[in-house]
């Protein structure tokens, strides 16, 4: 082993040990915890109800019509902004895709999230002259968005307090 290789393997053991020692982990690396039997109510038809149904599943978690706790979706809405000149060259466009969630509990109708805003955003450069690809792209984007928002949500069910 030369001293190249020495130095750069003794450089990444003792970084790794430093992180590992003050708490750091990466984002994602522990497995979500256990959720509730849940009931998915309201625009349980989208791209983004049906992608947070299966993760759900996924995750082990009970959807059922009649769970102790509701979920209820609104209807996701894409925004698109352009951002940048007016040219006729390639422009970059903004889109946010957006829903609420509420979550309550059925037997005492209390809520542990009200009509809470979740949304998502990605920025895509879309040539506006290639209309069969500009098509494809934003396609792609909403797809990709939808799958984003689903974690999301996710994420938003599992910090919620109370969801037990």
């Amino acid at each position: 082993m030369n001293r190249r290789t020495f130095l750069a393997t003794s450089i990444a053991a003792s970084a790794a040990m430093l992180l590992s020692g003050c708490g750091f982990r990466l984002r994602g690396s522990e497995s979500m915890p256990d959720l509730p039997a849940l009931a998915l109510e309201g625009d349980n038809t989208s791209t983004t109800a049906l992608q947070l149904r299966a993760r759900l599943e996924q995750m082990g978690t009970q959807v059922t019509s009649g769970a102790q706790w509701r979920v209820t979706l609104g209807t996701p809405v894409l925004q698109q902004r352009r951002i940048g000149s007016d040219s006729r060259a390639s422009r970059e466009h903004e889109l946010t895709l957006g829903t609420t969630l509420s979550v309550q509990q059925r037997d005492s109708n209390a809520y542990a999230l009200n009509n809470a805003r979740v949304a998502v955003s990605t920025r895509i450069r879309v040539n506006d002259d290639d209309l069969l690809n500009r098509e494809t792209l934003f396609q792609e984007a909403e797809q990709s968005l939808a799958r984003q928002l689903a974690q999301r949500i996710l994420e938003r069910l599992a910090n919620t307090k109370g969801l037990e």
